[in-house]
């Protein structure tokens, strides 16, 4: 839309340009073809080619000129094409010079409106090819970078699920054939025991190879933070009195960082029913453009029981792979456990950067034809 608007007013402004320099019925007799030149969309050699005819014929046709030259420059991509449009460049003031125009004033025509246009419109197409070619390569990085991450937590998963299975099912396994055999040879009054010992070592046993197969497994089962709710009225029901606070919009997280988010969650909630029970926790989320702000707060007496502390390393190591942060302290008799992770928001900084340029190239250009073309009709004159 925003282009045929450009064509025209482009038109229009070729008109009024031949009214004043020639009769009202030629410059209406130019203006159809001014308009197929401008809105054409194919052949942009031709449209070119055709247009420095116009503009020789017409004596004028500025406007023209510049709009198809900056629309040729963006075209331009082979050597073929840039050796037919230089050549063609270098033979319109030629042409112009041997019907009569002034060698001076043909010679600087060409290079306002033609070879200017031409040089911002190959400039622009030029940084557009750059800018699409970067966004293509980082994609490709970003998918390598995730195939590798995924590569490394698969292989990570298949060694700890093979340690499991060497030793940590080794010994269930005789555990379990041990009590069997006690179960028969045990007496009476002693066998309920040993049976109870029997039947939970086989549930051990059949539990650790259910977590051997979920880590030889490549998808993640985690919950996301949708189900951080039915988490929280569990807490609830178990006497925990926990506040949810939300500010802002809710925003789309990857499915690493809503995982990571869920955890963050379910650890602030286990540690504060384990090391201040009883206590009230607030679990706020603040939605910012580019990220959650995740924190939970709830009072403690005391320092942490010793040996803790595993479990925040191990959602620091969720919450960092997710391109967040995590941090936790305790002051003035309060903890807090918070984390910042990045939303998924889709950002085309270098598009927005192309337009800005694109702007600025416009304004610049206009202004250098606004300064050189009165000098041009002096230059033609003297």
């Amino acid at each position: 839309m925003g282009r045929h608007l450009a064509a025209a007013l482009v038109v229009l402004a070729d008109t009024l340009l031949l009214t004043a320099t020639h009769d009202v019925p030629t410059a209406l007799g130019y203006a159809p073809v001014a308009a197929l030149l401008a809105f054409a969309t194919r052949a942009p050699l031709g449209v070119f080619a055709a247009t420095l005819a116009l503009a020789v014929v017409s004596g004028g046709s500025y406007p023209l000129l510049v709009w198809v030259a900056h629309r040729t420059g963006l075209a331009t991509v082979s050597r073929r094409d840039t050796v037919v449009v230089a050549g063609a460049v270098a033979a319109w003031p030629a042409v112009a010079i041997a019907l009569g125009t002034a060698p001076r004033q043909a010679v600087v025509a060409a290079v306002v409106f033609v070879v200017l246009p031409l040089l911002v419109g190959r400039y622009l197409a030029q940084h557009r090819r750059l800018v699409a070619a970067l966004e293509s390569h980082n994609r490709q990085l970003r998918r390598e970078r995730e195939l590798l991450a995924e590569r490394g937590r698969l292989r990570e998963r298949l060694r700890i699920a093979r340690d499991m299975h060497d030793s940590l099912g080794r010994r269930l396994s005789l555990v379990s054939v041990r009590a069997a055999a006690l179960e028969v040879t045990t007496p009476p009054e002693r066998r309920a025991d040993v049976e109870a010992l029997g039947t939970a070592t086989r549930a051990a046993v059949a539990e650790l190879y259910e977590l051997i197969g979920s880590l030889r497994g490549t998808a993640d089962d985690t919950p996301g933070l949708a189900a951080a709710e039915p988490l929280v009225a569990e807490f609830r029901a178990a006497g925990v009195p926990v506040t949810v606070e939300t500010r802002g919009d809710r925003r789309a997280l990857a499915p690493a960082t809503d995982a990571a988010a869920y955890r963050v969650v379910e650890e602030g909630l286990t540690n504060a029913a384990k090391h201040a029970p009883g206590s009230p926790v607030t679990v706020r989320l603040d939605w910012e453009a580019d990220a959650l702000v995740l924190s939970l707060t709830n009072p403690v007496s005391g320092p942490a029981a010793p040996g803790a502390g595993f479990g925040l390393l191990g959602l620091r190591e969720r919450v960092e792979p997710a391109g967040g942060f995590l941090d936790h302290r305790a002051d003035d008799g309060t903890f807090r456990l918070v984390a910042m992770l990045p939303t998924s928001v889709d950002l085309e900084p270098e598009p927005a950067v192309g337009r800005v340029r694109a702007t600025a190239l416009g304004v610049a250009t206009g202004a250098l034809l606004f300064l050189l073309l009165p000098a041009s009709l002096l230059t033609g004159v003297a």
